[in-house]
């Protein structure tokens, strides 16, 4: 009986020490799945936002630190993109590059549903053009709905007069990525909310507003226009008066510039002498 319980708690000791790695491994083998199904979304992702590679076919396969690239581009600096971008995804140690290039490739007809890429450049957008109205001392920002698809603009709500109503297709229109816009905007006399009170107060009382406030929504407007090299003006604020300085490819971009920078809620005036083209 006795040796029968030694054989056994004998047999049970092998039995357990022989799982343990096998248990261990299991589990390593789990989480480098994970980690490799992780790699592949992230590389993935950075495909899908790509203006370049959004519209090629690639297909990416990651196992233990290894990308495999396959499919299709146009063109073969789009080829070495796919690759850079792979190999800058932590825990890429190798990519092994086999997309064809096809100088006759034309991607895939697009359907009515938008791909990843297309709904966060929309969304973008759609940022961009309600941050520009609701820094804006003249558009009602809050009471305009901003809706955009395919790079397509839609404004509805309303507007205080048609001048508010043309600025902000204006500043839509004005927008990176922006295709076209449908400006739904009716203009009427519909009672203020309690938030446009108070914009439009401090609109009023431009020197309430601090200054820094004014030169970093200034210089986001002018960054958020596609029409406006806005990394090229440098904007200081006094006082509520703006001075932009820099250097312009022409006379319509500087125009532009000044009526961007006259339009944030808060600015007094405009100093532009120094801003030339």
């Amino acid at each position: 009986m006795y040796k029968q319980c030694r054989n056994y708690l004998l047999a049970a000791a092998v039995a357990l020490t022989m799982a343990a790695p096998v248990g261990a491994m299991a589990a390593e083998a789990v989480s480098q799945n994970v980690t490799d199904a992780r790699q592949e979304a992230q590389i993935w992702t950075t495909y899908a936002l790509s203006p370049y590679l959004r519209a090629s076919t690639i297909n990416v396969a990651v196992q233990d630190g290894k990308a495999t690239l396959t499919g299709y581009v146009a063109e073969d600096v789009n080829k070495e993109l796919a690759r850079e971008i792979a190999m800058g995804v932590a825990g890429i140690r190798e990519v092994d590059n086999q997309i064809v290039v096809q100088s006759d490739y034309s991607p895939p007809v697009s359907n009515s549903t938008r791909g990843y890429g297309d709904m966060i450049d929309d969304a973008n957008i759609t940022t961009s053009i309600k941050s520009k109205l609701l820094w804006s001392k003249h558009a009602e920002g809050l009471a305009t709905n901003v809706v955009t698809e395919r790079g397509k603009v839609t404004l509805r709500g309303t507007a205080q007069s048609m001048a508010a109503k043309n600025l902000a297709g204006r500043l839509a229109v004005n927008t990176p990525g922006v295709v076209s816009v449908d400006n739904q905007l009716v203009v009427g006399s519909a009672k203020p909310t309690a938030v446009e009170v108070a914009k439009d107060t401090a609109a009023e009382a431009g020197s309430d507003i601090a200054d820094s406030w004014i030169t970093t929504k200034v210089k986001s407007t002018l960054l958020y226009s596609s029409n406006v090299s806005g990394s090229n003006i440098t904007v200081n604020t006094s006082k509520g008066v703006v001075t932009l300085s820099g250097k312009l490819g022409s006379g319509a971009e500087r125009a532009l510039a000044v009526e961007l920078a006259q339009n944030v809620r808060g600015v007094k005036s405009v100093k532009a002498k120094a801003l030339t083209f």
